[in-house]
């Protein structure tokens, strides 16, 4: 897959984004939206994001939520772990995927988000997910 640059020059997408994409869009309840436009893809469950994904990026960077003490310790030992751009830096992290942040540190990661928000949401809620 390829994207086209600001000068219109294609480049090919990280091989992953896809991969990425469709794990988190497996959860029950999981939407995308592109409510910041199109560069970024939000992953949300109800109306709660859970996840964005800076898809033209190569290699391809994810914001996900993250217990503040967990993130901390992801941080010191992986250097593709920062604070997410434009987020909360104590609960939300940005990967770079390759280097120290694999497919699956990633699945792991997005599983643990996801269930961050799930958890956040009312009983209704979260039987409505569950039901989906």
């Amino acid at each position: 897959m390829t994207a086209k640059r600001e000068t219109g020059e294609p480049r090919d997408l990280d091989p992953l984004m896809e991969k990425l994409r469709d794990y988190m869009l497996e959860k029950s309840g999981s939407v995308e939206e592109f409510p910041f436009g199109p560069q970024v893809m939000v992953f949300r469950v109800v109306s709660k994001m859970f996840g964005l994904m800076a898809w033209e990026e190569n290699p391809v960077v994810i914001s996900l939520k993250c217990d503040p003490e967990r993130s901390q310790k992801l941080r010191e030992e992986h250097a593709g772990i920062n604070g997410a751009y434009h987020l909360n830096k104590k609960h939300w992290h940005g990967l770079e995927m390759g280097g120290s942040v694999d497919f699956d540190l990633a699945k792991e990661l997005m599983d643990h988000s996801y269930d961050l928000v799930v958890a956040a949401l009312t009983a209704k809620e979260q039987e409505h997910v569950r039901r989906l």
